[in-house]
């Protein structure tokens, strides 16, 4: 143990030099708030709502909007009446799935419907725009009124559509008011009779218009020819005294 006396001891914590620190940088403070106003919060990771039972299982058409584009050189008119969505359990989850339904005219006699599916909401719209497009149909308009009174129904729904003087304006619930002011309706009066299923009803409303005929239309189906009545003229003024 006497040999082991003699050999140095390794340097305590306490004896090392003391190595220099350099001062640590202040943090960043927020910048303060103007006096009445709260500070703002960090903003919070923006991700849609999880898939569950809340919240509906469908759209309503104002959260979409309406969009105007051009289709060789003519104007149309692009809106959506409802989005449905629909949801599969599979293993791994939920698969979801969404259906648009969309209306396209171009306010001159011309209008299309049709139903686009896609599992993101803008690719439905994009498929139910061009379906609807290459869809479009003529119908009969008087001005911009109908000819005619006219009844139509598909599946649960039932539409009553009559001509209006003018100045009346579209009396009709969102889902028949789109298809009437994309094919160029402007005085109507409408009631929906049935059910209140949107695809149905837009579907009452088109054959209804398709249903329409104009007064010519009718003379040329049966051969007959329309007369020509002429406006009677007012008579001659009779001079005073004569």
């Amino acid at each position: 143990m006497a040999e082991n006396e003699n050999i140095p001891s390794a340097p305590s914590a306490s004896t090392a030099p003391a190595v220099p620190v350099a001062p640590a940088a202040p943090a960043a403070s927020a910048a303060p708030a103007p006096e009445g106003q709260r500070p703002q919060r960090p903003q919070r990771d923006q991700r849609g709502p999880r898939g569950g039972r809340g919240g509906g299982r469908g759209r309503k058409p104002s959260e979409v909007g309406e969009n105007a584009f051009e289709n060789g050189g003519e104007e149309l008119a692009e809106k959506v009446v409802f989005i449905n969505r629909s949801s599969k359990v599979v293993k791994g989850g939920r698969r979801f799935k969404f259906s648009a339904l969309v209306v396209v005219g171009d306010k001159k006699g011309k209008v299309g419907i049709a139903l686009g599916k896609a599992a993101e909401v803008a690719d439905a719209i994009r498929r139910g725009g061009e379906l609807a497009r290459s869809n479009m149909v003529s119908v009969s308009l008087k001005g911009v009124t109908i000819p005619h009174e006219i009844y139509s129904t598909y599946g649960g729904a039932k539409i009553l559509l009559r001509p209006a003087s003018p100045g009346t304006g579209i009396i009709a619930g969102k889902t028949v008011r789109s298809v009437l002011e994309s094919a160029g309706v402007k005085d109507i009066l409408t009631k929906s009779l049935g059910s209140k299923n949107a695809a149905n009803v837009v579907k009452a409303t088109l054959n209804g218009l398709l249903s329409l005929r104009t007064r010519e239309q009718i003379y040329q189906a049966r051969g007959l020819t329309i007369k020509k009545i002429e406006t009677p003229r007012a008579p001659d003024a009779v001079p005073v005294g004569a």
